[in-house]
């Protein structure tokens, strides 16, 4: 498959084939990275630090514990 670029709105686009996608582990949805090295696009899957992801969050998004059940083994609780 050759790629090529697209009008998409008032940006251009270009579809990555799914088997070059799932080698880097892209999938839709997938924050990115731009970059521009001389002549070319470098296109990065954006890393969150865990100090990033922590502040995220809040009293709103975390539940209380939950409850599975007895013990069924050697469990120490």
């Amino acid at each position: 498959m050759q790629p090529h670029v697209q009008k998409w709105g008032n940006s251009l686009g270009i579809r990555i084939p799914l088997s070059l996608a799932q080698k880097v582990g892209l999938r839709e949805g997938t924050p990115v990275d731009l970059q521009v090295e001389q002549d070319a696009i470098i296109i990065r899957r954006k890393k969150h630090s865990l100090e990033q992801m922590l502040a995220q969050v809040t009293s709103d998004n975390t539940h209380g514990e939950i409850d599975t059940g007895p013990q069924v083994g050697r469990e120490i609780w």
